[in-house]
């Protein structure tokens, strides 16, 4: 049988990914001179990791990441009082098989959001499903439900996932309708799986975002006293990522620096001169003597 004759009856069983590798396979067979069943072992691991890129890719396709931002790629040196242990900890996710929260939470530009998407594609990775959102365009899409009737089922999409992200939370204080959402939101979550929450505010300032305080009280009591508290101190990554960066950084490293920015000159204190110049007196005189 040769291949032309064995490609259909691949795509018959859903194998047609074996004809990626089939040739390859093949070569190595004649040249290891392989048995049967090594072949035939060797043909099947190549499905097996097809599918499994191809459902990985699936996943992380359905997260709607911002961008695809892993643990690896995170800077933790240029923060070291960052919490790195307890992150590196969240990472192997043991918290979403204990439906846990994690609330990421410090200012502007220190990696929260980068940290939370590294964290959600490690789920990914092992298999778990997960969602990625800015909270204010979760609001609005729940919102846009209660006008045309769709309001549930809007609301599952963001219940089946195993872990939900909800990014840049309590920017703005809420409307009545939105924290009757984040309530119904966070109420079945917090039961049915896990939430990451990232903010620029500290949790104790979150209640007094809500129109309604018994909703508030409902809602956070059941998130923040059920979550793993992180708070990110330090400098933002954000002038790293302008354009001119990189080439203010060579052009320090090549001693160009007269050329990329003004010499600051360093002012002398009015009392520094005053001893300079008193001391240059008393120098005239010993010579005079």
């Amino acid at each position: 049988m040769n291949e032309l004759q064995l490609r259909p009856r691949l795509k018959r069983l859903k194998l047609g990914g074996m004809l990626q590798t089939l040739e390859l396979r093949l070569d190595q067979a004649h040249q290891e001179q392989l048995g049967h069943l090594e072949f035939l072992e060797l043909m099947l691991e190549d499905e097996i990791q097809r599918r499994a890129n191809k459902a990985l890719a699936r996943r992380i396709g359905r997260a709607r990441f911002d961008e695809a931002q892993t643990l690896a790629d995170f800077d933790f040196s240029f923060n070291p009082t960052l919490p790195a242990a307890q992150i590196r900890d969240l990472a192997t996710c043991g918290f979403i098989e204990r439906k846990e929260s994690v609330l990421l939470v410090g200012p502007v530009g220190v990696g929260k959001t980068h940290l939370a998407q590294a964290i959600g594609h490690g789920a990914c990775m092992q298999g778990r499903s997960v969602l990625f959102d800015k909270t204010a365009r979760v609001l609005a899409d729940l919102g846009a439900g209660h006008l045309d009737g769709t309001w549930e089922r809007r609301l599952r999409r963001y219940l089946s996932p195993d872990l939900v992200i909800l990014d840049d939370f309590g920017l703005r204080a809420f409307t009545e309708r939105q924290g009757e959402d984040l309530y119904e939101l966070v109420s079945e979550r917090v039961r049915r799986g896990s939430i990451i929450v990232t903010s620029n505010r500290p949790p104790t300032e979150w209640y007094a975002l809500f129109p309604n305080a018994v909703l508030a009280e409902g809602a956070l009591d059941r998130l923040i006293n059920a979550a793993h508290h992180v708070t990110l101190e330090g400098k933002s990554y954000r002038p790293r990522q302008r354009p001119d960066a990189k080439k203010r950084s060579d052009s320090v490293i090549k001693g160009d620096v007269a050329e990329t920015e003004p010499v600051r000159r360093t002012s002398t204190p009015a009392t520094t001169r005053a001893s300079v110049t008193t001391l240059g007196r008393r120098d005239a005189k010993t010579k005079t003597n």
